[in-house]
């Protein structure tokens, strides 16, 4: 059926007309809201207090979300929300990673609030369209279609009964059915999930950019918490924003001239330093691949190991050379010249509904390569590029597939599972037609696919209720906390690191802290007060970039070139600098490093909070797998025998006489004090109890004694 009779066969649902408000200084100050159970459509304003305190993107989720649910709101609640919002910075051009929009959701995953950041040209057209943020709440009763046309100046809700569910046909579909030039596909943006979103916890988003040179809608991803399992569970097939125009000056900046400074200078950083250092415009993000395994910190086996022979079939320039497209602008927004949205075209894939099409992969970014490839032991670069694809248009979080996968893979080889419990699949590290086939059972919600698609925590207690497993051995070695999955870092060996993935108010994911690099390698936070201060300033430093829609790349990607000379450079003081002449330039007012640390710890500490309401965010829900904090086995331990004899004789233990599983203990006893220690000083750092709640006192400090936060605190205090 061609496009137009796809488009004919739908009914409208609701229709609402509205009138456009300029932006100002990067804010309409509006706020779109859909109900899809009732089907009501309305304009919010945006309340100057609440503009004062969250300031955009990630904070106004958060306000939106807790107003939304009650404590015993679950993620397949109705009155669960999706929001999907953009700061006063997001939708700029001359900057790099000014497009970035946040989502907020309760997690199906952690059953706490999950915020997750994305790419792509939805976040920005929304704005352009007259919205700050979208909130919808409410489940349809059949697929629906929501159409937020910002040159008409309607939204609309539609049912969709014929449209495909997969992300990058989905994408493509209705990219070519609202644009009919190559210039108006550029102005359409699609956010979808796919199949698999509706059979697992782990389902994703993703939000379209056309790309003009490969005439095809290529998809970023919110990858965290399963936010596209809240979608598809509310019937939504798909969200397109239609934006009017793009131009440089949509935001109606204070001082468009400081915005066009900072970006000239930061581009010419990109020009002059990039292939001196990173090179994100020829690799990207894959570029750290085999730095890792150099470094012992690429995830292999199941967090077991930290490098591998065999990390050199899997290497950036194996995927430069043998599969990326080079030579073509590669930035997911207008501008960006970190340019680090690598693809391979014409991928033939081997497997699955879409056998033997040829394909757009949008990747690999090194989360991929690590996960799905380093981390369950398949060192084959074309079966990292098929489930990097699949993941994709499924609609799985590649990180929380690699993971639970690894886990799952770790309990067949010790024999916790076995083909009759799987199913057949013979799922040993580095098989990876298993691994495919796993990722095909949970598209279709059949097999062991619907169990492995819950994630680790729900197969931890699976496996130990149904099949007598060792709970203990399970909570060692699955790879999850709070219910998220862990991202790519081995933090064995970083203890700065394990509070960046423990310390987090979402669960694991390095993008509150990822503070590895400045640990390990560049050795910049070397005492235990650094690594203390730097869980403070870190996550809420990088909080900031998820208030204003920005990209964190272009802060720590590239860096200028004297930046090892400064006083602290791990901060990049210069590049903050630009932040803040950034923040002037967009709104008007003036800000320095304290006060950017106190806007987000605002939103911070409200979010801390918030997980505390819905049952969560004290200190027992901080606890770590011991596999993120040393070797749990046998194995492990004589991998890097030599090290942890070395560090244990240097503490001053006498392993005279010791065995393995004695030393093993040993170290286990140390590590997990270390833990606990860092912990106390976070806490306190951040202005906590040392049970990890905010004090009325931070709260007064901060302007945010809310009532609400109050009362939720008041039992713990």
């Amino acid at each position: 059926m061609d496009l137009q009779n796809l488009r004919n066969k739908r009914k409208l649902l609701f229709e609402f007309k509205y009138e456009k408000k300029d932006l100002y200084r990067g804010y309409t100050d509006k706020t779109l809201y859909i109900n899809l159970s009732t089907n009501e459509i309305k304009e919010k304003d945006v309340p100057e207090e609440m503009k004062e305190k969250f300031i955009g993107g990630k904070g106004y989720g958060m306000r939106y979300l807790w107003d939304a649910v009650t404590p015993e709101t679950r993620w397949d609640s109705v009155e669960n929300e999706i929001i999907v919002a953009v700061g006063p910075v997001g939708g700029i051009t001359q900057y790099p990673g000014s497009g970035k929009s946040l989502v907020c959701t309760i997690s199906p995953m952690t059953d706490i609030p999950i915020d997750s950041n994305v790419g792509g040209y939805f976040g920005p057209y929304l704005k352009f369209s007259g919205f700050d943020a979208l909130e919808i709440q409410g489940k349809a009763e059949r697929d629906v279609v929501i159409i937020i046309d910002g040159k008409e100046k309607t939204v609309r809700i539609e049912e969709a009964p014929l449209e495909a569910v997969d992300g990058h046909i989905l994408g493509d579909q209705l990219t070519h059915m609202y644009g009919n030039s190559e210039s108006a596909k550029r102005l359409v943006s699609v956010i979808t999930a796919g199949t698999a979103a509706e059979h697992t916890r782990i389902g994703i988003l993703n939000f379209t950019f056309y790309d003009l040179r490969r005439k095809t809608a290529r998809m970023k991803q919110a990858g965290r918490g399963g936010i596209g399992t809240v979608f598809r569970n509310k019937k939504i097939k798909a969200v397109v924003v239609i934006a009017e125009e793009v131009k440089g000056n949509l935001n109606n900046a204070f001082d468009q001239s400081i915005i066009n400074e900072m970006g000239i200078k930061l581009h010419r950083e990109m020009a002059h330093l990039d292939h001196l250092q990173n090179n994100m415009r020829k690799i990207g993000t894959a570029n750290i691949i085999e730095v890792m395994d150099a470094y012992d910190l690429l995830p292999v086996h199941n967090f077991q190991y930290g490098s591998h022979p065999d990390t050199k079939k899997i290497e950036s320039k194996v995927f430069i050379r043998d599969y990326c497209t080079q030579n073509m602008p590669d930035g997911c927004w207008y501008g960006c010249s970190v340019a680090c949205s690598k693809a391979a075209d014409n991928f033939e894939l081997k497997t699955g509904p879409y056998r033997g099409q040829k394909v757009v992969v949008d990747g690999p970014e090194y989360e991929n390569a690590a996960g799905v490839g380093a981390n369950c032991g398949i060192f084959d670069p074309h079966a990292v590029l098929e489930l990097n694809f699949y993941c994709d248009t499924y609609g799985i979080d590649t990180i929380s597939y690699g993971t639970l996968t690894a886990f799952a893979m770790e309990c067949y080889e010790r024999g916790i599972i076995n083909q009759e419990i799987t199913g057949g699949l013979d799922l040993r590290f580095g098989n990876a037609d298993a691994s495919l086939d796993l990722i095909h059972q949970m598209a279709k919600g059949e097999g062991f696919g619907l169990i492995a698609g819950q994630g680790v925590h729900r197969m931890k207690k699976l496996f130990v209720e149904k099949y007598d497993a060792d709970a203990d051995f399970l909570e060692d070695i699955g790879a999850e906390q709070k219910g998220l999955e862990y991202s790519q870092y081995m933090s064995k060996e970083s203890l700065a690191q394990q509070g960046g993935y423990g310390l987090t108010n979402k669960g694991p994911q390095h993008d509150e802290a990822w503070v590895i690099f400045m640990d390990m390698i560049n050795n910049q936070i070397p005492t235990f007060e650094n690594k203390a201060e730097a869980l403070h300033y870190f996550p809420m430093f990088r909080t900031w970039f998820g208030l204003l829609g920005l990209c964190k790349l272009p802060w720590n990607d590239i860096v200028p070139a004297n930046n090892s000379e400064t006083e602290e450079p791990a901060k990049i003081q210069e590049h903050v600098d630009n932040y803040h002449k950034l923040y002037y330039g967009i709104t008007g007012t003036k800000i320095d490093s304290a006060e950017m640390i106190r806007q987000s710890e605002r939103v911070y500490n409200f979010q801390r909070i918030f997980n505390i309401r819905m049952g969560k965010g004290l200190r027992k829900n901080d606890k770590t797998p011991y596999r993120t904090m040393g070797p749990v086995t046998k194995e492990e331990y004589l991998s890097r025998e030599s090290n942890y004899e070395k560090q244990m004789n240097e503490l001053g233990f006498d392993l005279t006489g010791k065995t393995v599983k004695e030393k093993i203990a040993m170290l286990r006893r140390h590590r997990e004090n270390q833990y606990e220690q860092l912990t106390d000083a976070v806490y306190k750092r951040r202005g906590w109890t040392m049970n990890g709640v905010p004090t009325p006192e931070k709260l007064k400090d901060l302007g945010m004694e809310l009532p609400e936060l109050l009362e939720v605190i008041k039992p713990y205090l």
